[in-house]
């Protein structure tokens, strides 16, 4: 499977400068940006025809951008009934699909929410849910990473430990970290450099320096409550130490991506990359 070279820098979708919005449009605008990654977002459903995918992958090799996608957001692998699990299977297998076609690397998804239930029962229906997906993407050549993301509220599926768990068990599966989703799970905590050395560590000591390689990484600011999540900020509208977060990724010599879901996406991309840039370890 592919591997990143570097850590890249990009946009989660189409960057808001964009003068006409279209995905090619988008992967021409990120590379005048002077980014080299970009998120597709099927987050509202998976509307992209294999030929435009192609077409895609020509425009992404062209200006060596890393594609990425954000699988739908109607996605629960632990739902009660049984269509919901096998739908959201469906996209999350459509999503990879499409990647693929565009030339990309990792799609990233929201598994579940515990709704109630014990942790661990969640996990083993998670697990086999993502087993499924696996072996219908290895039947069918599908080579890119899927990662269940780490989540920004206590009811939602996916602590760092769960994903880590999973992708030790699974072939196909690495997680996503989202850091600002770490902080505001956390109620505050996650936002340190001592905090993130240990996340970065407890990945390393069971997936490998591999994992640490391959990283598909959401960074932004966060607006939280005791509940968790409420919604993304920008970096500097915000409480995350978000430089200190890049000096430790460097420090780890961090590759893959790091997506910006800031609401000014291109804004705090091209903020974090020149910042990145200029860190000295």
């Amino acid at each position: 499977m592919f591997k990143p070279d570097r850590l890249r820098f990009g946009t989660a979708g189409i960057p808001v400068s964009t003068p006409r919005r279209s995905t090619l449009e988008g992967i021409a605008r990120v590379r005048d940006l002077g980014l080299d990654a970009m998120e597709l977002e099927f987050v509202r459903g998976v509307n992209l025809k294999s030929e435009l995918a192609n077409r895609i992958r020509h425009a992404a090799e062209k200006h060596d951008v890393l594609l990425t996608a954000h699988a739908p957001y109607y996605i629960n692998l632990n739902a009660a009934e049984r269509a919901k699990v096998e739908a959201s299977k469906n996209r999350i297998v459509q999503s990879a699909e499409r990647l693929y076609e565009a030339g990309g690397w990792s799609v990233v998804f929201h598994a579940g929410y515990y709704l109630k239930q014990p942790p661990e029962s969640v996990y083993r229906r998670i697990l086999e849910a993502l087993k499924d997906i696996q072996n219908r993407l290895m039947n069918r050549g599908v080579e890119v990473w899927i990662r269940p993301e780490l989540t920004g509220k206590p009811t939602q599926f996916g602590d760092l430990k769960e994903i880590i768990k999973l992708s030790n068990e699974l072939e196909m599966v690495l997680p996503a970290i989202d850091f600002a989703h770490a902080h505001a799970r956390n109620k505050g905590k996650c936002n340190s450099a001592e905090e993130w050395r240990g996340m970065l560590t407890a990945m390393e000591s069971v997936l490998g320096r591999d994992a640490l390689d391959n990283m598909h990484i959401h960074i932004s600011g966060i607006n939280y409550t005791e509940k968790g999540e409420r919604n993304h900020l920008n970096l500097q509208e915000s409480d995350m130490n978000w430089k200190d977060l890049l000096r430790v990724l460097k420090e780890f010599r961090i590759r893959g991506v790091v997506i910006s879901e800031s609401p000014n996406i291109e804004g705090d991309a091209v903020l974090m990359k020149r910042e990145y840039q200029e860190i000295k370890v």
